[in-house]
């Protein structure tokens, strides 16, 4: 039985250059790398040294304050280099891939049998946990908090996204075993929820309570979903985890392997073929965009989408979570009187001079132009016409840029993600760094009260 959802407020971003139902396989990559700037809090031990031989799966270092939360090697080979930044903070680690993979295999629990402690001793040992991430904060999940549920989103609605019913087509199996896992870390429910489409992997698991969500983007974001479905409180925590990690966990509790391959889109106006390449966490990109070949000598390419991802170059990484990788133009030409003339190939939340209006179903080819320059925040009520959830967000951005603590908790940051503004810093006229600004706040309020 499903449960529908239907969001309102919010904006689609129609993009030219979605990915083609087509994957290829990417070429193998010679050096992967890991960039622990995505694991957010956690301060690393290294578990071992430059030059040192490692197997797929194995562990390369441990989380110092959760010394049996270990992350693990996509791939077995050489660690050839520990980048370090300022203070000797580990910055990435690279690792020069063998010719053939040797994969470490780990013992696995009997999912029939083993309780929710050995379940998540498995995980965290193996190399899985860093896969969990929680609310509040939006870091990886605190092993010693039971969720009251856990939240995963399977309808992707940002611009460009990575079609989940395509990528996870044929991965039953490892999301059913994902699952079952998962229901036993927590005495709540699995909360699932997926489009209109009937051929959703998740339409006929068991375990889980599944909802059909529709609308405009943010309807896809977890944070949505989980504040029209059980907000959280303060004291509360909930889990989510995203579907092509699911296929990860599914297939290292089910043959105790470590398997980092996924199905990424690889989307823009920049591509000439948008299409999906299997590849593994920490390839080269530059072993799939080639392949598809660009267009133009100067863009920008995107480790992820174009809202909530990051600035990457061709010889950049895939992300550890993403499953996708943008390219769009750069942006930078100066446009004569743009600021005094009708606008047609821009989009906008107003009327005033834009008229994306008049044409919703339009494909746009936007650069990366911000179209103004920073400047004090304008009250214009546009940030709720796209902020589908019961918050003020206004008023929660200007708490969290004065640090007040009290203002931060009673106007609901317990609730959001830095993903979860990426549309109102979208349409802001005053150019503010909404994410950064919720990312800071959520680290003040973790270190102060969490």
């Amino acid at each position: 039985m499903s449960k529908d959802i239907r969001i309102r407020k919010g904006l689609n971003i129609n993009l030219v250059g979605a990915a083609e139902h087509t994957t290829s396989k990417a070429v193998t990559s010679n050096v992967y790398a890991l960039n622990l700037n995505e694991f957010h809090g956690i301060t690393p031990k290294m578990l071992i040294k430059q030059g040192e031989e490692v197997k797929a799966g194995e562990p390369l270092f441990y989380n110092k304050n959760k010394e049996q939360m270990h992350f693990v090697s996509p791939v077995s080979g050489e660690l050839v280099e520990i980048v370090r930044g300022a203070r000797r903070k580990i910055l990435s680690l690279k690792i020069l891939a063998d010719k053939t993979q040797e994969y470490m295999i780990n013992k696995v629990p009997d999912l029939d049998t083993a309780d929710g402690a050995a379940i998540k001793n498995y995980l965290l040992h193996s190399g899985g946990w860093p896969f969990i991430k929680q609310r509040p904060y939006d870091v990886i999940a605190n092993p010693d908090a039971t969720p009251k549920a856990i939240f995963i989103s399977a309808y992707a609605t940002a611009p460009l996204a990575a079609d989940v019913d395509y990528v996870l087509k044929g991965k039953e199996q490892e999301l059913q075993a994902a699952i079952v896992a998962l229901g036993k870390m927590t005495p709540g429910k699995i909360h699932v929820s997926i489009g209109n489409s009937a051929r959703s992997p998740f339409a006929d698991l068991k375990g889980i309570e599944l909802h059909k969500v529709s609308g405009p983007h943010p309807a896809g974001l977890v944070g949505t979903q989980i504040n029209k479905i059980d907000p959280i409180n303060k004291g509360e925590v909930v889990w989510t985890v995203s579907p092509q990690d699911m296929v990860i966990l599914g297939e290292l509790l089910l043959t105790g392997k470590f398997n980092a391959e996924r199905t990424i889109a690889l989307a823009g106006s920049v591509i000439k073929a948008p299409k999906y390449h299997t590849t593994k966490i920490g390839a080269e990109i530059s072993t799939f965009l080639y392949a598809s070949g660009v267009s133009e000598d100067r863009f920008r390419l995107i480790n992820g989408d174009v809202l909530t991802g990051s600035k990457t170059t061709t010889e950049g990484y895939l992300g550890f979570y993403n499953n996708t990788v943008t390219a769009i133009p750069e942006g930078d030409d100066y446009e004569l009187f743009g600021w005094n003339k009708p606008v047609f190939n821009k989009i906008s939340t107003t009327r005033a001079l834009t008229f994306s209006w008049l044409q919703p179903k339009k494909k746009y080819d936007l650069d990366t132009n911000t179209n103004g320059e920073h400047r004090a925040f304008v009250v214009t009520g546009q940030y709720e016409e796209v902020f589908p959830m019961d918050i003020y967000p206004l008023q929660l951005l200007k708490a969290c840029m004065v640090k007040d603590l009290d203002e931060m908790e009673q106007l609901g940051l317990y609730e959001v993600a830095p993903e979860d503004f990426s549309l109102t810093e979208f349409i802001c006229i005053s150019k503010q760094p909404h994410q950064q600004i919720i990312r800071d706040g959520l680290d003040l309020l973790q270190k102060e009260l969490g």
